[in-house]
């Protein structure tokens, strides 16, 4: 509280005053500066101890006794132990859940606002079209401070048994726009798409009624006489699937390399954490067969400039993901096999031939280190030893000694 009484200042002084700041008495001050003319209430908060400010409006719309009612009504305020700006808050809320907002309108003010932060670009997409099926027929009109663990579930038990990731993923988008809602003011109370201790409570258990689908993988014994019938082919989609093959890494991750990330004289390929699933820099050394694979790409194409070494029909695009797929089903005389699941074979390999120890061969793959504590202190991602292993299952797919 100001140590002067209220009621200190004149209209003409308030009108006069071009910059800096005068106080009326009562905790209330007039502040100018540039073209803003603000009133301002300081006060010592009753529930924090702390000193604060708070805006009481421009003196350009309200006047000298507006603005000492205004702050009349703060004095009173904090005088029964309370925080004007806390309660300016809280009545603010009030107006929001009041407002009627209904569950469409903020699943699509969520989606704008969070859109920016996600990879995929088909997200919004993706989010809309799985809410539109079977949550906005449910409760979109409904005001979303009333939407509770009945709707929710109405929305997901047609579809929990027999699309069960699909539900599953959109329990999750139902329960972010909810905390969303919460955090804006527009609703109070639990969540009623939470899972644990909640709609686990009702719900059988995903892992219970869904069965997990791993990438069909080739037999890591069969992997030679496929990686033979694709080095016959002059397709760029068959060099790419071999590059992978070589480097254990995702489709995304050869399809998006370039030239730039490529060391050929160190024998090293860099992807830039961007483009990992991990958001982590990873090196991937290259065999001397991997090396050979890029020397059939550069004689296949131009002079490299920094393009993506696996492009697609029109250069400045990269190979697509069937491209891949069909030249690896074509070698390996099946449809039933993957990319992805190359990955697979080559740790198989692993395991079975005890080529190296556990975390060699999960540096390789570049799979995140789970235990926390062991992620914390490892300071280096073992490349030499992965180098030699590389080494071993080039030699391996394809006979040549590297």
């Amino acid at each position: 509280m100001s140590r002067l009484a209220p009621h200190q200042l004149t209209a003409i002084q308030v009108s006069r005053l071009k910059s800096g700041s005068l106080c009326d008495g009562g905790g209330l001050w007039l502040v100018v500066s540039g073209g803003s003319r603000l009133w301002e209430y300081r006060f010592t908060s009753p529930v924090t101890k702390m000193r604060r400010q708070m805006s009481l409006g421009s003196a350009h719309t309200f006047t000298l006794a507006e603005a000492r009612q205004r702050a009349t009504e703060c004095r009173s305020m904090v005088a029964g132990g309370l925080d004007p700006i806390e309660e300016r808050e809280k009545a603010k809320a009030a107006r929001k859940l009041e407002s009627g907002i209904t569950f469409k309108e903020v699943a699509e003010q969520f989606i704008q606002e969070k859109a920016p932060e996600w990879k995929d670009r088909k997200g919004v997409a993706t989010w809309l079209g799985s809410l539109s099926l079977h949550a906005f027929p449910v409760f979109g009109g409904k005001p979303i401070r009333y939407v509770d663990t009945q709707d929710v579930l109405a929305a997901l038990r047609p579809i929990w048994t027999e699309k069960t990731e699909t539900a599953g993923r959109l329990r999750g988008r139902i329960e972010r726009i909810l905390d969303y809602a919460r955090a804006q003011g527009w609703r109070e109370g639990e969540n009623p798409a939470l899972w644990r201790g909640h709609l686990s409570a009702t719900l059988p258990a995903p892992s219970k009624i869904m069965q997990v689908q791993h990438h069909s993988a080739l037999p890591w014994q069969s992997i030679a006489p496929v990686m033979a019938a694709l080095s016959t082919s002059e397709g760029m989609g068959a060099k790419a699937v071999r590059f992978a093959c070589l480097t254990a890494a995702r489709s995304g991750e050869v399809r998006g390399c370039l030239w730039d990330e490529i060391d050929e004289s160190a024998r090293l390929w860099t992807i830039p954490a961007h483009r990992m699933k991990a958001k982590k820099e990873h090196r991937v050394p290259l065999s001397g067969v991997a090396l050979a694979v890029l020397d059939e790409v550069r004689l296949t194409r131009c002079v490299p400039d920094g393009g993506y070494v696996f492009p697609g029909y029109r250069p400045q695009r990269p190979l697509s993901d069937v491209a891949l797929s069909k030249a690896l089903h074509i070698a390996a005389k099946s449809k039933g096999v993957t990319v992805h699941g190359l990955r697979s074979t080559f740790r198989d390999w692993v395991a079975d031939t005890n080529a190296c120890p556990r975390d060699v061969a999960e540096a390789a793959l570049a799979h995140a280190v789970e235990n926390k504590v062991e992620a914390a202190y490892r300071r280096t991602d073992l490349l030499e030893p992965r180098r030699a292993l590389m080494d071993a299952w080039a030699a391996f797919c394809t006979g040549v000694t590297v």
